[in-house]
């Protein structure tokens, strides 16, 4: 597949990728962009995902959780958009805590794609990539078992139904 027709699959695909997922509808995540072998998922600053009350930190599930789904989806975009996967392998390092009242960005590139695995490198920032809040490194699988998944999202969608 050319790069071009990749990227108008990756395109058409968009609404399925974060919002075919309960998960990432519940924590508000939005897909900001992707292309093939990246991705970059914006997570709102909101008052129900903040961790700390005192310090109004976002919560670091949520910062996990949005560079788990951002790799999940550059891996997905990497692996040429048809093959459903599951997170193998999750390494975050936390540099910083995110600074209150700010969205943080995730952005994710695949360094490594075999017929069956990718491997995903990312930094989750709020507005200063050279500053990251974190920093993520992972391992993702295709497996039949999310195949049924997305298959079923995508049949949802197609009928105009909702995903989730």
């Amino acid at each position: 597949m050319t790069d071009d027709k990749l990227q108008a699959h990756l395109e058409s695909l968009a609404p399925l990728l974060v919002d075919g997922s309960p998960h990432a509808v519940a924590l508000g995540l939005k897909l900001e962009a992707i292309a093939p072998g990246s991705a970059s998922i914006r997570a709102p600053y909101r008052d129900d995902l903040v961790g700390d009350p005192e310090t109004r930190v976002l919560h670091g599930g949520v910062i996990t959780a949005l560079l788990d789904h951002a790799s999940g989806t550059a891996a997905f975009a990497g692996m040429g958009g048809r093959e459903a996967l599951a997170t193998l392998d999750l390494r975050i390092d936390y540099m910083r805590p995110a600074e209150p009242g700010r969205d943080v960005i995730a952005e994710a590139k695949t360094i490594r794609v075999t017929k069956q695995f990718a491997f995903v490198s990312a930094i989750a920032h709020d507005g200063d990539p050279d500053d990251p809040v974190a920093t993520a490194h992972s391992a993702f699988m295709a497996t039949r078992v999310s195949k049924a998944a997305a298959d079923k999202a995508r049949k949802a969608i197609e009928n105009g139904q909702s995903p989730v």
